[in-house]
């Protein structure tokens, strides 16, 4: 039998100076935002792209809150990576956790792995896990980030900057919407940014533990996200306008 082989991490492609440059593109963007919103709020899955931000809103001293949803269902290396990433920098992290009715509506009705039956189901399960926490974390924001690229998937090819979350009435941000993903494993070689255990075992893209598996070298990115799906179901709702 034939041992697959997983993606891995790509070696940089920038030069020292190319990514100091990019660092202080975005070290400058992190202290805009900061200056322009009171309260501004960063969703971190600690992924990469997520990590880097982490790194440079630590680095930049931007006054930016972190918080990460905690669903519930995800892998034991994600719950562990919010303690390491808590220590190295000294922050904290805010765990918004789904309300217990709302998981128990979705069991109820569709079983707790219901998810695989569809894309329905998969809505419903990430709106009680994912949607309806990020709505509570986001209460008195005024302005939220992600470290979402536009490389990632074909959903976000027309991803900009800054864009208006409608459903919420504030403002959201993507700085890294320029970066590629040899940028981010770049910067997080070069500044020895913490990195996500499960990242080293072919998860280029991680979510919770049953919706989220290990991708062939070959395949996209977000190919392990939900695969018993269509190929352009590759989000859960948090970044659709509701």
């Amino acid at each position: 039998m034939i041992t697959p082989e997983f993606w891995s991490i790509p070696p940089g492609s920038l030069t020292p100076a190319q990514l100091a440059d990019k660092t202080a593109v975005l070290h400058g963007r992190l202290l805009d935002i900061s200056k322009r919103f009171a309260d501004v709020r960063f969703a971190t899955s600690l992924a990469a792209e997520d990590m880097v931000m982490t790194d440079t809103i630590s680095k930049a001293n931007a006054k930016i809150k972190l918080f990460t949803l905690a669903t519930g269902r995800l892998h034991q290396e994600t719950v562990d990576m919010v303690k390491t990433t808590e220590d190295h920098y000294g922050v904290a992290i805010e765990k918004v956790y789904p309300k217990e009715s709302d998981v128990q509506a979705f069991i109820n009705q569709y079983g707790m792995n219901g998810f695989y039956d569809g894309e329905e189901p998969k809505k419903a399960c990430c709106g009680a896990r994912k949607i309806k926490p990020l709505n509570a974390a986001l209460l008195g924001a005024d302005a939220w980030i992600t470290g979402q690229r536009r490389e990632q998937s074909t959903t976000r090819t027309e991803l900009n900057f800054e864009e208006l979350d409608d459903s919420r009435g504030i403002a959201k941000f993507n700085p890294l919407f320029d970066w590629s993903e040899a940028d981010i494993w770049a910067y997080i070689k070069q500044e020895n940014v913490p990195i996500h255990p499960l990242h080293l075992k072919g998860y280029p893209s991680i979510g919770c533990e049953p919706c989220t598996r290990q991708v062939k070298k070959g395949e996209d990115i977000r190919a392990g996200r939900w695969w018993w799906l269509q190929s352009d179901s590759k989000e859960c709702g948090l970044h659709v306008n509701q």
